[in-house]
């Protein structure tokens, strides 16, 4: 049998954190009882800097279970730094670990289904939503260019796999040999190489609490994960610089031309354009850029992705 550890990322947590706990408490009693897994399979909580009683809950839990143990961050570093050190956590004793965020609004209940794919041979369960009926009409949308413009920049992702999923002792091991500060999870698991299988599941609605992922937080996502796989942005830079160079040869013959024909109409219109678009492409350029640069010093500086103020039972 296997030790399985399961890893919530949690920030500002208060609401749901309680129902949570006692809901994969259950989950974990049963698998248990059925002898898929030991008696030490237990729960690791990550505080993410919560301001609010996150982490008095996780220490009030783990006085009553001893199977919830808890790491405290010293501020918030981030739902993806969370969830590498929960992982780096917990691989020290799991034989199996499963992220997944505290709102349950991914199914718990899909977690049998993937212990037995994992007793079948798969070293990575993903958990795919099966469909996206309680997303807004907007977000439904975005959704779908995301993972679209994604895969045909060259960023392979699960479409409509978000961070629920069981890994293997030995493909947490091979995650976290990645060393990069700015690591877009999601687009890094399906490059380890293991043997992998999916499990489908409805997404629920959040019982309570606020979303931890607004438009803007999306949005900046979105980005990094672009940016910390494909250089398509600089290549799209490339492609506008020698469309720009090709216009300004055919404005060149042009301007010939019609000097040529004495047709030179003297004014300042044509010319403004031409200004505040090409210095809309440069700035545009430069930005892109400038965040490539800013990833390289980032990464250039090795500062840690987090910094543990506090543990219990572990």
């Amino acid at each position: 049998m296997e030790k399985l550890t399961i890893v919530i990322p949690a920030f500002n947590e208060e609401a749901v954190l309680p129902s949570t706990i006692s809901r994969l408490l259950k989950i974990e009693a049963k698998l248990i009882e059925e002898q898929l897994l030991e008696q030490t399979t237990d729960i690791l909580i990550v505080d993410d800097g919560s301001t609010d009683q996150t982490w008095n809950i996780i220490k009030k839990a783990h006085q009553n279970d001893s199977h919830i143990a808890g790491i405290k961050f010293s501020r918030n570093f981030g739902h993806q730094n969370a969830l590498m050190a929960g992982m780096q956590t917990a691989v020290k004793t799991a034989d199996i670990i499963v992220t997944i965020d505290a709102d349950l609004q991914d199914d718990p209940d899909s977690i049998p289904a993937m212990v037995d794919k994992f007793i079948n041979n798969a070293d990575i369960v993903y958990g795919v939503r099966n469909n996206r009926a309680t997303d807004t009409w907007f977000k439904r949308n975005s959704a779908a260019i995301f993972y679209k413009s994604l895969n045909l920049l060259g960023v392979k992702l699960i479409e409509n796999h978000a961070d629920f999923r069981l890994m293997s002792k030995r493909a947490v091991q091979t995650l976290l040999e990645y060393k990069e500060r700015n690591l877009f999870i999601r687009g890094v698991i399906p490059m380890l190489g293991f043997k992998t299988d999916k499990v489908y599941y409805k997404r629920t609605p959040r019982m309570a609490g606020e979303s931890k992922y607004p438009l803007k937080k999306m949005i900046a996502f979105a980005w990094d994960g672009l940016t910390s796989f494909s250089i398509a942005p600089v290549r799209l830079i490339l492609l506008l610089g020698i469309l720009a160079s090709s216009l300004g040869v055919v404005a060149l013959f042009y301007s010939v031309i019609t000097k040529w024909l004495g047709l030179t109409v003297h004014g300042w219109s044509s010319l403004m354009i031409s200004i505040w678009i090409l210095g809309g492409l440069q700035m545009f350029s430069l930005g892109i850029l400038g965040e490539y640069i800013g990833k390289l010093t980032t990464e250039a500086k090795k500062r840690p992705r987090f910094i543990i103020e506090s543990t219990i039972g572990e």
